[in-house]
């Protein structure tokens, strides 16, 4: 008789296979496929994902589970064997509440949704996308329906990307946070944009920074690629095959690729920084949605923005692209891509204004799965929000409710995270840097290899082993705190100020 859990890492090896196999049509469908592949993508997905769950929630593995956990007892607690069963078994509880048909449901108007979206938001054109905005959330009635237990819906959703966090532990860290963001952005100088944030900046070049600045952060070219997309994003299928995308904008610096590309790279260094003995079981991939945000955000903002990086990366870049930095000095670039200014789009948005256009994604969620907006005032809802937290009304819904993909996508319960992550970003900052107290005069020199080997031994390499709120505890010490996050903000937002 073969050991249970040989067993069981066999039967999860072959329905990661299938995951996986999704996972790389998804990225196909956003990279590379012609739009009349959509339809049957559609149907291809949803077939995969329906399979994928059907072998995941069969009672055999439940008994898998059972007779393996009867052993846990004799494992170290912190082995890959021992978290295997512990986060499988939390999975397949909650996976075994949803139906196949409602999983296979919803794969397949995502990726419809997605497609919709695209057109809708080129055409600018809200009322044809909002059918399937008003079939997803009828999708994740049925979807919430199925844990009847949860102290309130948004709690089921958010749990699937922030597994054990709570709807009101996420409204009073936001609660902290509106107030003072606000404050800095009001305090911030009201000058008028710089002239060379508009460019000209050519997509070549872009192109030939943004891989150099990759690499330099650890995308070796054996185990990543990077393409252009209309919304970026990061996907792994292994910790050694990770997909970057990034977006060109020749007109606009703060679109310039390089941004998108340092922020999706912080996702793809966390994948491949895994360990690979997690491959093809449960535990291959990042701890949660908040963490994975800590590390595109570090990547990108707590490094990325740096004086000290760019007083290394600024010569080459200001090189790529003399026509509109070739009179700009070194302080007055890094200034303008920091500095606090409203703006309407999200990914565009600098650091002190990023979390107040989270803030808002996040009450509008809740307000739209409750029932309290619906989805046709959503743009005027959207627009006076903005007004609300940022002074500014966007002048189209292209602009407004239908830049992020998220909705189309089902993504309901992951915007929260993006906040989440940023405020942890500091956090895990600060205990980096206390054990490496000169990890910025690496940037500045352009070493970024301790920096990671930090990141790989205290969260990377441990994939999913551990829970989020255990994750955040071992790595800082306690849990997520808005404080240093806030204080990071006030000194950058001063030294602008001061510059």
């Amino acid at each position: 008789m073969s050991d249970p859990l040989t067993s069981l890492r066999s039967e999860l090896a072959r329905i990661c296979d299938l995951s996986t196999a999704a996972r790389v049509l998804e990225w196909d469908q956003l990279v590379m496929m012609p739009p009349g592949g959509a339809p049957t993508r559609a149907e291809t997905l949803a077939t995969l994902t329906e399979l994928a769950h059907e072998l995941f929630v069969r009672d055999e593995i439940g008994e898998l589970l059972e007779e393996a956990s009867s052993r846990r007892a004799d494992l170290d607690p912190e082995s890959d064997d021992a978290c295997l069963i512990e986060v499988t078994r939390r999975d397949w509880e909650k996976a075994s509440r949803v139906p196949a048909e409602l999983t296979a449901e919803q794969t397949k108007l995502a990726s419809e949704g997605m497609e919709a979206w695209a057109k809708a938001r080129e055409d600018d054109d809200f009322a044809s996308f909002r059918p399937w905005l008003d079939r997803t959330l009828e999708l994740k009635q049925r979807y919430i329906a199925c844990f009847p237990d949860a102290a309130e819906p948004y709690d089921v959703l958010l749990d699937d990307f922030e597994r054990g966090m709570r709807t009101e532990e996420v409204r009073t860290i936001f609660a902290r946070l509106r107030p003072e963001l606000q404050e800095l952005v009001a305090a911030a100088p009201d000058d008028e944009p710089e002239e060379f944030l508009a460019g000209p900046y050519p997509r070549e070049a872009q192109h030939e920074v943004s891989v150099a600045v990759a690499r330099a952060f650890g995308a070796d070219a054996s185990s990543f690629r990077l393409d252009p997309t209309v919304h970026p994003f990061c996907l792994s299928f292994a910790t050694q095959d990770v997909r970057l995308t990034t977006r060109y904008a020749e007109d606009d610096l703060h679109g310039n690729s390089l941004f998108s590309t340092m922020h999706e790279v912080g996702h793809g260094v966390y994948e491949h920084g895994g360990d690979p003995a997690l491959d093809r079981t449960p535990l291959a991939t990042g701890c949660s949605s908040a963490l994975h945000e800590s590390q595109s955000r570090l990547w990108e903002n707590v490094i990325g923005r740096s004086l000290p990086f760019w007083r290394w990366f600024y010569p080459r870049f200001r090189a790529a692209f003399p026509e509109a930095l070739e009179r700009v000095p070194l302080e007055r670039f890094h200034r303008a891509i920091n500095r606090a200014q409203p703006s309407l789009i999200r990914v565009d948005a600098d650091e002190t204004t990023y979390g107040l256009h989270i803030i808002l994604r996040f009450e509008l969620e809740q307000e739209l799965l409750s029932g309290a907006l619906a989805t046709d005032d959503l743009p005027d809802a959207w627009n006076a929000k903005l007004e609300e937290l940022l002074g500014i009304r966007p002048p189209s819904n292209r602009l407004g409710c239908l830049q992020d993909v998220h909705w189309s996508g089902g993504m309901f319960g992951y915007f929260p995270t993006y906040q989440l992550g940023n405020v942890l970003s500091v956090q895990i900052w600060e205990r980096l840097e206390a054990d490496l107290p000169d990890a910025y005069e690496h940037v500045e020199r352009g070493s970024f290899e301790a920096i990671h080997e930090w990141l790989r031994e205290h969260l990377y390499r441990h994939g999913r082993k551990f829970t989020p709120a255990e994750t955040i505890e071992r790595i800082v010490g306690g849990p997520i705190d808005p404080e240093p996050y806030l204080r990071y903000l006030r000194d950058k937002n001063a030294s602008l100020t001061a510059a």
